[in-house]
Formats: C-alpha cells, structure tokens, sequence
C-alpha cells in the first residue's frame, strides 16, 4: 500500500481534483440550465413534453458515443467533457423541477394571488421553495450520474479518474482499478450527503415543520 503511494499517491490526487472540476462543472452548469428551464415548462404546458423528450431522448445516447461527437466542434480534453456530462445532467433536474412545480397544491398559488404577489415572487417565494425536495432530488441524482460518467473523459484527455481505472484495464493492474473506483465511489456518496444538507438549508423552516 505505501509503495503503491509512493508511486501513484501525486496522479490520484491530481485525478480527483480533475474529476471534480469536470463533474461538478457540468452539475453547476446543468443546475443553471435546467432548473429555470423546468420553471418556465410549467408556464408553457403545449412545449413541456417536447422539450423533455429531447432531452430524454439525448440521454438515450451512449457516454462514448456522446463524448466522441463533442471532438469536432470543441476538440479532446475538459471543455468537450464537460459539454458532454452538461447533456446528460439536463432530464432529471429539468424533469424534477417540472415535476415538483406541478405538484404545487394550487390553494398555495391562490394565497400568493390573494397577497398580490406577481407571478416572479410567487415562483421564488412560494412555488419554489415547496418544489425545492423534488428539484434537489433530481439535482443529487444528476451528481451521482456526472460523477460516474466523469470516469469515461479520460478517453478524450480529460484526465480525471477514469485514468487511472483505464490505465488499470489496460494493464491488468487491479490495484489502479481499485484506486480509481473507490474515490469514485465516495465521491457520489459525498455529493449526496452534501447535497442533501444544502436542500435541508435552503428549505424553508415552516415547510420542514409541515412535512415532519
């Protein structure tokens, strides 16, 4: 154990540090994209099913064969990656917001009515925040996806820790595999733990008390 730190200890900290940029990038990004996106579908029900079948539809395309299609247009490395992870977290935060929203009980959007609220302050004041398990749900879904896809940039010079489990593969060196999956592993429990905290932060105290 301690040879093989000697050895590989510096690449599996570089590689962890290049998984997280690359998946939590493409989480960030995906969260900024979907979630307004599922806000502004419950406004405009005719497009709903077009535009999460598209997206349902992308996440149907196969990891490699989406990364490789990303090559022509931004080249190898992290951009097309992230690009890449971007599509695939898309339909279970837009899908999870959508679906969250919808299921507003409508005598809390009759209440922000009657308070003269415009229809923003009841989609930030209201909807949202009653939507928020279900939103952070598909979110915490979505990490986990990223973080594992994450693994398969490394065809594509993204670096991250699939390097060292491909390296592994190639070589028959288990324990590369084994240094490579784990953090992988604790990585996407580590999200969701965290995750969870956030949407237990950002959830309303009144709501919690409601729910309990």
């Amino acid at each position: 154990m301690q040879a093989f730190f000697s050895e590989y200890g510096s690449q599996l900290i570089s590689n962890i540090l290049q998984h997280i940029l690359i998946s939590f990038s493409a989480l960030f990004l995906g969260a900024v994209v979907a979630i307004p996106l599922g806000v502004l579908l419950t406004r405009t029900p005719k497009i709903a099913s077009i535009v999460i079948g598209i997206t349902s539809a992308l996440q149907t395309i196969p990891s490699l064969a989406l990364l490789t299609l990303m090559i022509p247009f931004l080249g190898v490395g992290v951009a097309p990656a992230i690009v890449a992870l971007f599509i695939y977290s898309l339909l279970p935060i837009l899908r999870n917001t959508y679906i969250g929203m919808k299921n507003v009980d409508p005598s809390y959007l009759d209440v922000s009515k009657g308070m003269g609220m415009t229809n923003l302050q009841s989609i930030l004041s209201v909807e949202v925040p009653i939507a928020l398990p279900t939103i952070m749900a598909g979110v915490r879904l979505a990490a986990v996806y990223v973080i594992a896809w994450a693994t398969l940039a490394s065809y594509i010079g993204a670096g991250g820790l699939g390097v060292l489990i491909f390296s592994g593969l190639d070589n028959y060196q288990p324990p590369l595999i084994f240094a490579g999956t784990i953090p992988v592993i604790l990585l996407a429990i580590i999200s969701d733990y965290l995750l969870g905290k956030l949407e237990d932060k950002l959830t309303p105290s009144a709501l919690k008390e409601e729910n309990e």
